[in-house]
């Protein structure tokens, strides 16, 4: 998919997602975790985590190569962190502040879903997975853009996350509502950036460099 048509994707899940109640989306996190953890899974995680790691050698520091690795204990506690996420509160409709006037009307802000929230962040799998899971705990969309020398891992990790809310077979949870770009070229990180009325939140997850990068191109 192009990056065009996963940005609209997920603008079309938002909706749906944001009034799905919270045990929908605390059953659909817990069918990503156990997803994850599949057979299936773990072996073409760790086939692509492989060919990532190959490729990284002698381009990325041995700091960056530990954080880039994968290993059957590292995706249980990938999943184990889903799993901590399904069972927090639930912080959709949580009342933030109350205040009643003296003629009775009472004046609630509470809190909702953002909407679409594009998460930008370096060679790091496991955030696949924590930010995919934050995002629908919150009730949002999210579009996530990683590093290049995790794409092959992080396509992986994505695939088991969206056949876990698949086979969860939740009204209001589509698949959709979680999404990895395809393209990791600097133009990609543009269109992110500059996604206007298609995302809601920017989040850069990095260096200074990066962080930099979205304060000065963020429209």
């Amino acid at each position: 998919m192009t990056t065009q048509e996963i940005l609209e994707a997920a603008r079309g899940a938002k909706a749906a997602l944001a009034l799905a109640d919270g045990a929908s989306r605390a059953q659909a996190l817990r069918s990503m975790a156990a997803q994850l953890c599949s057979p299936d899974s773990m072996t073409a995680i760790l086939a692509a985590n492989a060919d990532d790691m190959a490729a990284a050698k002698g381009h990325i520091s041995e700091v960056m190569l530990d954080r880039l690795a994968l290993t059957e204990e590292r995706i249980r506690a990938m999943a184990k962190g889903i799993e901590e996420v399904a069972a927090l509160p639930d912080p959709v409709g949580r009342v933030l502040k109350r205040v009643e006037r003296p003629n009775g009307l009472v004046i609630e802000k509470t809190a909702v879903p953002m909407g679409v929230i594009a998460i930008i962040y370096e060679s790091r799998p496991n955030v696949t997975s924590d930010a995919a899971a934050l995002a629908i705990k919150s009730g949002n969309a999210c579009i996530l853009r990683c590093g290049k020398e995790a794409h092959a891992t992080c396509l992986a990790v994505m695939a088991a996350l969206k056949a876990g809310i698949a086979a969860a077979e939740i009204p209001g949870v589509s698949p959709d509502c979680i999404n990895l770009l395809e393209d990791t070229s600097r133009a990609s990180a543009t269109e992110l950036m500059t996604a206007d009325g298609l995302v809601d939140l920017l989040i850069p997850r990095g260096g200074a460099g990066l962080i930099r990068a979205c304060v000065e191109n963020a429209t």
